[in-house]
């Protein structure tokens, strides 16, 4: 009985990215594509993150601190507002947003190229495709995942404190001063090495998918639909894990 083709691309798409970690660990990077690759996972996706960190911090502030007003907790307002970013939010819509952003443009980019045989010839110039391509896009992410989380949770908390000042005449010191109280020195390690895995999840499921695109230029598309939907249900489940581990 053959199994379904995702399976077999989910398993080939690890195998590439154990291949692409070796690689890396070897040294076998390549510098000039490398940067190319951290300026559309960093820089180029500064705005989105920024924009979306701006309204989350405020949204989820907004329910909080009408909750908690009502109980006579606006003092605690902080301190929750801190803890569900570094815990979960943060790092569970960075990664988010860096599938729809830059996964996409991985399977898309390595599609096109199986397609139109581009990998075949970078074969026959006696080039390794993974190293080539592969190991850039996987340091980027690992590399810029962290950091765009930080500035999301960063974001988010200065969003939330201004909304909670402006909306339920909270003070700023007594919000940043229950953040202190709440947020535990372990908390942000935690919420980076969440962020650190969902970027290395994103770019081997991104790149695995796009090397094992089949067919012609039809096919890109639902390629990079399908690297799309696996990385979020793969984030998702891991998440689960990385949280019962990392916060249980």
């Amino acid at each position: 009985m053959n199994s379904p083709r995702w399976i077999k691309r989910f398993g080939a798409s690890l195998l590439i990215g154990g291949q692409a970690i070796t690689s890396t660990a070897k040294g076998r990077i390549d510098k000039s594509d490398l940067i190319d690759q951290l300026m559309e996972a960093g820089p180029g996706s500064f705005l989105i993150v920024l924009i979306t960190g701006i309204a989350a911090g405020t949204v989820f502030n907004i329910q909080v601190a009408a909750e908690l007003s009502k109980q006579g907790l606006g003092s605690e307002v902080g301190g929750l507002l801190a803890i569900g970013m570094a815990r979960e939010i943060a790092p569970l819509l960075t990664a988010t947003l860096l599938t729809g952003k830059v996964a996409t443009a991985y399977a898309a980019q390595i599609g096109t190229m199986k397609v139109t045989e581009q990998i075949d010839a970078i074969t026959m110039l006696q080039t390794d495709p993974v190293e080539y391509l592969v190991v850039p896009r996987i340091c980027a992410m690992v590399l810029m995942a962290p950091v765009q989380c930080l500035l999301f949770f960063t974001v988010a908390l200065y969003s939330g404190q201004i909304s909670s000042t402006l909306l339920y005449q909270i003070p700023p010191s007594i919000f940043w001063n229950s953040i202190r109280e709440w947020l535990v020195i372990s908390d942000m390690p935690f919420m980076l090495v969440k962020a650190f895995v969902f970027g290395l999840l994103i770019a081997i499921i991104a790149c695995g998918w796009g090397l094992t695109t089949r067919g012609g230029p039809k096919e890109v598309g639902s390629s990079t639909t399908g690297a799309v939907v696996m990385t979020l249900i793969t984030v998702s489940i891991v998440d689960v894990l990385l949280t019962q581990v990392l916060f249980g």
